[in-house]
């Protein structure tokens, strides 16, 4: 499964589009911060790939409890959480989203844009994946790789998913392996240049 996040803000800032968020970032540098669950985390690599790629520098504040209330209450102004974190939240009005980190707007919330559509390319999941001990058999791998995906092919669970804002990786072992391997160099890439450590 993956799931994109959410861009969103506390609703005291006076910004209504992705477009203004960054024109404000742009114009107030080092004012603003964004919350995460801790440095290296899949909101933390979000933030900061968002920061180089749009040309802004929002300050990292790193959370190890739930960040949702300060983030609610304006004691940090931005977030990059994942849909089903923030979904109620955001059809109560206690939130602002202003764009979905997926390739294209989500059925959940439609009137959302995704962020590439400001920031050309951006794209970015908190993903789950299931594993094997290394030396397991191929064809006891390839088995519960078949159960797996038809599971996640049903009506049901992929109705379930988007409701969540999310949707199902039906993928071979081979496909998972070449999608991890991109994954690995493409965050390891956003580590590196912003400085992200292990705390």
């Amino acid at each position: 499964m993956r799931s994109p996040s959410i861009v969103q803000v506390t609703p005291s800032l006076p910004v209504k589009t992705l477009a203004e968020f960054i024109a404000y970032a742009k114009a107030n540098p080092g004012k603003l911060n964004y919350a995460s669950a801790g440095a290296g985390s899949a909101t933390n690599v979000a933030g900061e790939l968002f920061n180089t790629m749009a040309g802004i520098k929002l300050v990292h504040i790193a959370y190890h409890t739930n960040y949702m209330s300060d983030l609610m209450a304006g004691q940090v102004q931005a977030s990059f959480s994942p849909v089903a974190q923030s979904i109620e939240f955001i059809k109560a009005g206690k939130l602002r989203a202003l764009a979905v980190t997926s390739a294209k707007r989500l059925d959940a919330l439609p009137d959302v844009p995704a962020v590439n559509e400001i920031v050309p390319g951006y794209e970015a999941y908190v993903w789950d994946a299931m594993g094997a001990p290394a030396n397991t058999p191929a064809d006891i791998v390839d088995k519960i790789n078949t159960a797996l995906n038809q599971t996640l092919a049903t009506p049901e669970m992929k109705a379930r998913y988007a409701a969540l804002g999310a949707e199902p990786m039906i993928m071979t072992p081979a496909e998972f392996g070449k999608f991890l391997a991109a994954e690995t160099e493409k965050w390891g890439k956003v580590i590196r240049q912003s400085g992200i450590k292990p705390e």
